[in-house]
């Protein structure tokens, strides 16, 4: 025998009660987990599996071996190399790449370099935005943000975006340097 629509069940009182609203709020995170996994599939989740299958063909077309010898060219010793490993390496895989790809960019670069690397694009994900909105589109909402009171009081978003962009190269570089030599002794103690 069936229920109808109209039977109702009264809420359980005391440890009963307890237990079933702990089983309720329990599979209540996994409908809401399988509905954020839901509206992954139909937004970023095919995006990011299309990259990165376009990027490892993209690899494969190239050759490893030449992507890992620019690797190799911007892990060199020398005070010269740190601004092709902290400034164009950065800016080429945010460029290319954009975010969240850029980092992958970092696996032909020795270990003790991949830290510092990383910083650096990560750095760079806003900073490219107001002149390649495409670098990072998800979050452009911090750029329009800063660009909206720079309108308001007047001034042009060329500039803006320029000077944000040149700001941003500098912050990277700096970070790259810094998070370098802090890998670098992190490694010599262990850690």
């Amino acid at each position: 025998m069936f229920l109808s629509a109209d039977v109702t069940v009264d809420k359980q009182d005391g440890f009963l009660g307890v237990l079933a609203t702990a089983a309720e709020d329990f599979i209540a995170v996994f409908n809401k987990g399988g509905e954020v996994l839901l509206s992954l599939m139909g937004g970023i989740l095919p995006t990011l599996i299309v990259l990165l299958t376009a990027v490892n063909a993209l690899v494969r077309l190239i050759g490893p071996e030449k992507i890992e010898n620019l690797g190799k060219a911007a892990a060199r010793p020398g005070l010269q190399w740190y601004p092709v490993r902290y400034i164009v390496l950065p800016f080429v895989a945010v460029f290319v790449l954009t975010n969240p790809m850029a980092y992958t960019m970092g696996r032909f670069l020795p270990e003790r370099f991949k830290p510092a690397f990383y910083d650096s694009a990560v750095s760079f994900v806003h900073p490219i935005l107001g002149i390649f909105p495409h670098a990072n589109p998800g979050e452009l909402f911090v750029y329009v943000g800063i660009a909206t009171g720079i309108q308001q009081l007047g001034y042009g978003l060329g500039d803006l975006a320029v000077r944000y962009m040149l700001v941003g190269l500098v912050v990277i570089f700096i970070r790259g340097i810094v998070t370098e030599a802090i890998t670098a002794r992190m490694m010599k103690k262990g850690a």
